[in-house]
């Protein structure tokens, strides 16, 4: 028993100095939109859109918070619609890695040290409904590295977890990736521009109000679940 329970805490150990290690790792590789948009252009938009798909999983695994420059990079390449695409299926991607990495090395540890009050949270997390699920990918609130995590060291199913992400992601990632290409790379240098941008076009900015119902509903969900 006890060589079990060393096995599964050196799992959970591991887990977290993989993501440590890449977390301060990635604040050390500069990752330039510019030369991957140039480098990309360079071929034929089948292959392009391949090559975009593995960058994204590859580098967005490895380095943090790369995640945006990519987001850009896809909207300045493909455009709204074909982007967004790309991204749900790296996305996808994604959430079956970082899953099962964390449900393979961090879920017995984490479930051997549950107290009861925190055994009943983790059942009631294990159950949770497909629509909220679903609204916690769709909101805008939750990076998807960490639900993608969390969700691997709760009770949650893969399946249900992985249809929340296919018919939720899109919802966040075209939102973006339309407010990307319509403003382009001055978001970052110039955040007034966004301003303008939701000013003058009304419906997008009617759709960011339901958006935000979305987000008081996860923070709802999550202030619940304490």
């Amino acid at each position: 028993m006890k060589i079990k329970q060393i096995k599964d805490n050196l799992g959970f150990l591991i887990l977290i100095f993989v993501l440590v290690f890449f977390w301060y790792l990635g604040r050390y590789i500069p990752v330039d939109p510019t030369v991957l948009q140039n480098a990309l252009t360079k071929f034929p938009l089948l292959a392009s859109a391949f090559i975009y798909i593995l960058l994204y999983v590859f580098v967005t695994f490895f380095v943090f918070f790369s995640k945006d420059l990519f987001w850009l990079l896809g909207a300045l390449l493909f455009g709204p619609y074909l982007s967004a695409l790309l991204i749900c299926a790296a996305e996808t991607i994604n959430a079956f890695l970082l899953f099962y990495l964390a449900r393979l090395l961090g879920r017995r540890s984490v479930e051997g040290k549950l107290s009861d009050k925190y055994r009943h949270l983790d059942e009631k997390l294990g159950k949770m409904s497909l629509l909220w699920l679903f609204v916690f990918r769709a909101a805008p609130l939750i990076p998807y590295r960490f639900l993608d995590l969390s969700a691997g060291l709760t009770k949650i199913r893969f399946r249900k977890y992985l249809t929340a992400v296919i018919i939720g992601s899109p919802i966040k990632i075209f939102w973006i990736q339309y407010i990307l290409y319509s403003v382009g790379i001055s978001v970052f240098s110039k955040p007034e521009v966004l301003r303008e941008f939701f000013l003058s076009h009304k419906p997008l900015l009617l759709f960011s109000f339901i958006y935000i119902i979305f987000i008081i509903m996860a923070l709802f969900k999550i202030k619940t679940k304490e």
